[in-house]
Formats: structure tokens, sequence, C-alpha cells
């Protein structure tokens, strides 16, 4: 028997899993209401298990959430599934549902093919760029761009993910653990981030830079043993070239990647715009920033002084070892001047370094060697005459002179230049520590007003010495006029004056109600039902014009915008009506009101004098009386009596003559 999928929420089903991190699983799954495919987020359970973590992990998934953007990978849900651990304890494990985007991540697409062309380079990285753009606006850094990050799809298109979940280990004020291990991937680390500094946007913009330079590259601008010597060298080493790996990365597309990797994050690009308008710039050939062209001189400078610290080194090393160098030295007489001088020549060659040592001790033998042979020669001979005859010094031991001027050159440069050293460090560590100070004194904590009131949390941000800025947006779960969420998040240290984001619910989005007239009250619920809208109270009414059980009317009426689950009340046709008064109406009104009223009218006539003709003298329902539309009404209408004829009088003939009745004998 085939197992029963896992249902989350109740409605996402888990699939295989496609993907594995260090925190999470990402797993195929399918919204069984939408009948879309997601890709879930589940977190590992022994993350799950701490109370901080989860805390951390419902708030970052409510900001991701917000982020709606073409670059991003959507978060469509958000929840929490309940788990049993190997001792039976129940135990929370927090999911995000998120868009399902088919293709590699950039990662992958790195391990098949290398390297990047240049101009495909900096496409993905600009789309990269437009994501980060967003997401700062909304007051998410990420914190962890690097290529496993990055999606990119079947139609070539940028989506950056893992918005958030590096973020919810720790606050956004610290990149450290409590066990000082380094949070986030060593190779894009930002230099911030691995000196335990306050992280901000432009952290992610040195991180693109590391990812800019791989995808020219092949490989990271620093590579180590391990990441913490990795670490080291963002802090400390200038980044190499791009086109020194790579011979088709234009100029000007190393000044962008060094600009976006320099050290101090007030010299590197302050935004992703300005980074991605300049990296299209070098993409099509027109000119970049001038910010970004010094990066270029910048390099430079700094590879010449690379050399001369080369050099000294290698000098340092030369007087740490110095080579002791000892001279035959004759005991001369008088008249012994020439040997003498070639004593002492040799002596300087004895006691000179590198090349030009060697070109005097040349030119000393050739200079002995005149004095020899050129005019004046008999004090040549006579010196050379008295070397002849001397005793031999060669099996005397040697004699070290009295100071060995390359060593004491040697250690005279090396002392300087410790001391040079010394002085440098020095200030730059007097100079970072009232930095930090200065920092630190202008540092205040951004307070928590998630929830508050408006003007709650505009005051309390004000009195804070903090700017707030007030967005707005529609919200179903958020009271109107309170704080959805605020950017920094509560409890972050921020420098003095800078601005705090609140979002404020302006209450559920309107939904506009349905014309319900002519329904009956079985389709009203239904279609109220299918927007969110709640059937109120149902009211029978008399009315002419609807038949029984259909709907006149809606309060709140058709068209009329409100929230969502909004009870909508209904008056409902009861199939009856009122009988209107008919009486001293004429029969042609009387006929009009019965049939507005749904009535069937029949008449009557009746003579008489008492009413004018065509008058309704009576009606068989009585005025008021609720009855069944379609009901025959009678009424009796009043008719003209006819007059009253008058007989006439014959005028007797007097030819006339009245004959007697005969009378009749009745028979017996």
């Amino acid at each position: 028997m085939s197992e029963q999928p896992r249902l989350l929420g109740g409605r996402y089903e888990v699939g295989a899993v496609i993907g594995r991190g260090g925190m999470a699983e990402v797993h195929l799954g399918t919204d069984t209401r939408l009948g879309r495919k997601v890709a879930i987020k589940m977190l590992r359970s022994d993350l799950a298990r701490d109370a901080s973590f989860l805390t951390r992990f419902r708030r970052e998934a409510q900001s991701s959430a917000g982020l709606n953007h073409a670059s991003i990978v959507a978060v469509y849900d958000s929840g929490e599934d309940h788990g049993v651990d190997n001792q039976g304890k129940p135990f929370d494990v927090p999911f995000i549902v998120m868009e399902y985007v088919p293709g590699k991540t950039l990662r992958e697409v790195l391990t098949q093919r290398g390297r990047l062309a240049p101009t495909e380079a900096a496409r993905i990285t600009e789309g990269i760029l437009d994501a980060l753009a967003y997401s700062h606006r909304m007051g998410i850094v990420h914190r962890d761009i690097k290529p496993a990050n990055v999606m990119i799809g079947l139609d070539g298109a940028v989506k950056v993910m893992d918005f958030g979940i590096a973020r919810a280990i720790a606050d956004s004020n610290a990149t450290m653990t409590q066990t000082q291990a380094v949070i986030g991937t060593a190779q894009y680390l930002s230099p911030e981030q691995a000196q335990g500094q306050q992280v901000d946007a432009r952290s992610d913009l040195y991180s693109t830079g590391c990812l800019l330079f791989e995808l020219l590259t092949g490989r990271p601008p620093f590579t180590g043993d391990s990441p913490v010597a990795i670490a080291y060298q963002h802090v400390g080493q200038a980044p190499p070239l791009p086109s020194g790996f790579e011979a088709d990365v234009p100029s000007s597309m190393d000044a962008v990647v060094l600009h976006a990797l320099a050290k101090d994050r007030e010299a590197r690009y302050q935004s992703a715009a300005d980074f991605r308008s300049d990296l299209q710039a070098a993409r099509l050939g027109r000119p970049i920033s001038d910010a970004a062209r010094g990066a270029v001189a910048g390099a430079a400078g700094g590879a010449a002084g690379g050399a001369a610290g080369a050099a000294t080194e290698r000098l340092t090393g030369l007087g740490a070892e110095p080579t002791e160098v000892y001279a035959a030295t004759p005991v001369t007489r008088p008249g012994d001047g020439a040997a003498g001088a070639g004593s002492a020549g040799a002596a300087g060659v004895a006691g000179s370094a590198g090349a030009a040592g060697a070109a005097g001790a040349t030119g000393a033998a050739g200079a002995g060697a005149a004095m020899a042979t050129g005019p004046g020669a008999g004090g040549a001979g006579a010196a050379g005459d008295g070397a002849a005859t001397h005793r031999d010094t060669s099996s005397f031991p040697p004699v070290r002179p009295d100071e060995d001027r390359r060593t004491k050159v040697g250690t005279w440069i090396v002392g300087t230049i410790a001391g040079l050293l010394a002085l440098a460090l020095l200030g730059w560590g007097l100079n970072t520590y009232l930095d930090n100070q200065q920092r630190e004194a202008n540092m205040v904590l951004v307070p928590s007003v998630e929830g508050q009131p408006r003007a709650t949390a505009q005051l309390k941000i004000s009195q804070a010495g903090l700017v707030p800025e007030v967005t707005s947006e529609k919200s179903a779960e958020v009271e109107a006029d309170h704080v959805i969420r605020q950017s920094p998040q509560g409890a972050v240290r921020v420098s003095k004056g800078s601005t705090v984001e609140l979002v404020i619910s302006s209450g559920p989005e309107a939904v506009p109600v349905p014309n319900l007239v002519g329904k009956t009250e079985a389709e009203a619920r239904a279609i109220l039902e299918g927007i969110k809208l709640t059937l109120g109270a149902v009211e029978e009414v008399n009315d002419t014009k609807a038949a029984k059980g259909r709907i006149t009317e809606s309060v709140p009426a058709a068209g009329d915008e409100v929230a969502p689950g909004t009870e909508v009340k209904v008056k409902v046709s009861s199939g009856k009506v009122t009988v209107p008064d008919l009486v001293g109406k004429t029969q042609n009104e009387a006929f009009t009101l019965l049939t507005e009223a749904g009535l069937a009218p029949k008449s009557t006539y009746k003579q008489t004098a008492d009413a004018a003709e065509g008058t309704v003298l009576e009606q068989d329902k009585k005025a008021g009386e609720v009855i069944d539309a379609g009901t025959s009404v009678s009424i009796t209408v009043a008719q003209a009596t006819p007059p009253t004829p008058t007989p006439a009088s014959p005028s007797p003939s007097p030819s006339a003559s009245v004959s007697p009745s005969p009378s009749v004998t009745p028979t017996p």
C-alpha cells in the first residue's frame, strides 16, 4: 500500500527533496487548493527546538512574505507543522511555502561551465542588484549573497532566494554568534561582517562584488585553507584584478568590481542602483562613474606598495641573517702605501653588498694595477719589493672588521621600518578605537513598536532620537492605523538620526458588494462566501415587484466597498402584497393600483345616484389586508341610474264611441 503523502497546513502536499542547506531542506510540493507546484522549506528539527530561533524565524518569514519583486523568489505562505522527537515530546517545525522556479542555482551553472562571459556575468549580476535594490528599500538586508542563493530559470530569469533565513540566526546588528563563528559563507563575507560590526545594505553589495568576481574568473577573489584565513583576507588584503585571471574582462569591469570590493563601506557603492548603473555602463561600453575609475588607480597604488613591502621584507631577511666577511690584512710598513691601498680596497669590497659592491671591487683592483705599472714606477716598485720581502701573512688568523657596514645598514633599515610600522599600527589602532567610541556614542536602541497605534509608535521613535517614516499597507490581520512591521526591527542599535520605516495598516482590502437583487437566499450565500463576505439577517418584505423568495434589496447596497468578512443584510420578497384602498377611485385608477400590486382586478357595476359614474363604490378585499400576490380583487363600480319615462295623455277622437263591454258569463 502506498504511503500517504505528508500534508502541511491542510493544503500543501510535501514531495521529494530538491535541495539541502545547513539549516533547512527544500521539498517540491503541491498546493492542493490552487493546484500549483510550490517549493516548501522546512527547518531542521534540531534548530526548530530553539525557542529564540523559532521567534526570529517567524519574524523573518513575515518580512520575507512582504517582498514582491520579479527578481525575488516569492513567498506564498508560512506556518508550522507539529512533530514528535525520539523521546515522544512534541515540537513545532516552521515552514515557508515559496514559488517553485524550475532551473538551476548559479552555483550549479558555475560548476558546469567554470566561468561566464563578461556580458552574461553582468546581466545576471544586474538582476541580483535589482532584487537587492528592492529589498533594501523594504528594509531587509540579505547578508548571504552567494551563487547557491541565486536561481537561474529555464527562461534565463534571475531569482534571488533565501531572504531572511541567515538573518534569523542573529539580530541585524550582529554578525558573530556567541561562539564567535562567522555567519555567512567566508568567500563572500564583507569586512564588517568578519569584524563583527553592524551590517547594512552595503554589505550585500560587497558580497555581490565577490559573486561578480567569481562569475568573471571562475574563482572567488580570496581563497584559503580555512574560513578564518579567508576572512582575514577580506579585512586586510587588496583584491586582485579579474583581468589578471581572464584577459577578456574589460578594464571598466575591473573598476566596477574593485569599487564594490572596497574595504571601507563608505568608499564602495552606496546603493544597489549605483552598482547596477555602473555595471550596465561597463557591459554596454559606456563611461562608468568617477568613483569606480578611482578604484583602479587605488589598486595600482596598492600594488606598488605591495612591491615595496616585498623588497623591504627581502632586505629585512638579509639584515636578520648577515653574512660575516673577513679579510687577510697584511702588516704595513713605510713604503707599503700601494699595498695598503689595495688592502683597503679589498676591505671596501668585502664591506659592500649587492651589485654596487661588486663594481667597487673591480674599480679598486684596476686602480691598484695602474699604480704598479704607471708613471712613478719607483715608488710602485719599492712598494712591490717591500710586499715581496715582507714575511707571509697568509697563516695569520682572519681579523673581523671593526664594523660590518652591511650588517649595520641592514639593521638600521629594519629598525626604521619596524618603527614606522609600529607607529602606523598605533595610529590605526587609536583612530579605530576613537571611531568606534564615537560610533558607539552615536548609537541608539530602536524601540519595538509593532502592533502599536501609529501615534504611539511615532512618538517612541522620535523620543529615541530617530526619524519615523510612515507608509501604509492593507492588512486583514492588523487593526487599522496600527503598525504592521518596522525596519530596522526593535532592539537593534543604529546611528542616532537614522530613519525607521513604519508600515501602518490601512485596514483590510475592500471588497465590492455584488448585486443580489432577484437571487434566492441560497444563491446569495454562495456568492458572498466566494468573495469572503457573509450573509447577515434576512428580512421578509411585501414587495410587489419580486417573486416570492427573491431578494429585493441588500444592505450595504450593490457596488459599495466593504472589508472582508462584512455581513450583508438582505430583504426577501414574502410573496404577499397589501391590498390598496380603492374606494372613491375611478375604475381606471383602481385597475392600475391592483395591477401594480400584483393583484388581478375584477369589476361589477351598480346603478346608483349617490356617486359619480365610474367611481368605485366598494371592494371585496379590505384595504390594508395582506394577501397572496395574484389574488383576484373585485370592485363595484357606480353606474348612472337611467331616467324614469313620463307617460303621454292621448287625445279623444270625436267620432269615437264607447261600446259597452260585453258581459262574460263564466262557464261552470
